[in-house]
């Protein structure tokens, strides 16, 4: 059963739009809220420009640009993971829409930088993106990059700003295929996964010497954008993933060390083609947060503990209409969870669902 009881932080930044399309993303990072519940994420303007912001627990927002940032429809600053001491990452989109990484210090001192290969055109460029894990105490940063042939290739960047460049075994030499990396662990492993020559998806864990395995799951499907997606972390190795099958149904996984599989969905998930279970991020308490897309294709969050309980939750406001609802990023130590929503004009608004005891607490958050 879904619940929608408490009171939930609706997240609208300074200067986000309300028009379609347009609105705030805390979004597409394990890290979009620290163990101080400082969240990150980007927004849209009326022009349709990105620009990035950090909201603080007491509910106020800095917006930030990084340097070089163009001012364009679809350009703009997007930040996509912060660290318990405040460090974001993220990427922005260039005049000519070529892509560069950024890091953003918790003083506001931002440095940008590009992975050597990484290609200068048009959809090009540097990608540490879609994860809230993409950046690790420690500070360092994983991600891809594309290059001049439009291939991916993951990367890592240390604490002193020395990148490493990397390929999974396996990985396609196509427009779009290659390797794309998702997170990073304390200790520095990486996991993601990567796109064969055919299309089909396969995950693998780089360890902290560079060592990279591969790994399919049982019931993953073999087609095109089918198979096995490495996603997350928690401080015993396990790994947090999606599994997508021979019919194109989403279901939530989890792979430990010793390499046993735990498949698991939200009750209400739905089992047509692109529905189902989508975990996106895993605690260091082992507690999993994501959405499901229902029978119907409109979107709920879940929270699953360690035991395996999934509580389902919809956000007041959302809609009810296909591809409405929240789509759920990440989720802090407490349990707190964060991510966004549309509304039924296909607005976007980012939410908190607070964890107080146990208990779900959707408090409306709006910046002043």
């Amino acid at each position: 059963m879904r619940s929608n009881q408490g009171a939930i932080p609706v997240c609208d930044a300074p200067g986000a739009c309300t028009g379609l399309g347009q609105g705030t993303f805390p979004l597409n990072s394990p890290q979009l809220i620290n163990p101080n519940g400082v969240i990150t994420g980007y927004y849209v303007d009326s022009a349709f420009v990105r620009h990035g912001f950090v909201r603080s627990q007491d509910g106020s927002f800095t917006i930030f640009d990084a340097p070089g940032a163009g001012t364009g429809a679809g350009q703009g600053t997007r930040a996509y993971s912060i660290n318990p001491g405040g460090t974001i990452t993220g990427f922005f989109s260039d005049s000519v829409n070529t892509a560069h990484g950024y890091v953003r210090s918790n003083q506001g001192v931002i440095t940008v930088f590009d992975a050597p290969g990484a290609g200068t055109g048009l959809g090009q460029g540097i990608f540490p993106l879609n994860s809230p894990q993409l950046i690790n105490p420690n500070g360092v940063i994983t991600g891809y990059y594309v290059d001049s042939a439009f291939v991916r290739h993951g990367f890592l960047r240390d604490e002193n700003g020395v990148i490493t460049t990397f390929d999974a075994p396996g990985g396609g030499t196509g427009v779009n295929q290659g390797t794309q990396s998702f997170a990073i662990s304390p200790g520095g492993k990486i996991t993601g996964f990567y796109f064969d020559g055919t299309n089909a998806v396969h995950g693998f864990l780089r360890d902290k010497n560079g060592v990279i395995t591969t790994f399919d799951l049982p019931g993953a499907g073999t087609g095109p954008f089918e198979g096995t997606y490495g996603g997350g972390f928690t401080p015993n190795g396990t790994i947090l993933g999606v599994l997508i099958d021979a019919d194109f149904v989403n279901h939530g996984f989890l792979l430990d060390k010793h390499g046993a599989v735990t498949i698991f969905d939200a009750p209400d998930a739905g089992t047509g083609f692109n529905q189902g279970t989508l975990p996106w991020d895993i605690n260091t308490n082992g507690a999993t947060t994501g959405w499901y897309v229902d029978n119907a294709n409109v979107n709920h969050g879940f929270v699953r503990d360690r035991h395996g309980a999934i509580v389902e939750f919809d956000v007041p406001g959302a809609g009810t209409g296909p591809f409405q609802g929240p789509n759920v990023y990440s989720i802090a130590p407490n349990g707190a969870v964060t991510g966004f929503y549309l509304d039924a004009n296909n607005v976007v608004h980012g939410f908190v669902r607070e964890a107080d005891r146990g208990a779900l607490d959707l408090a409306k958050f709006r910046g002043q």
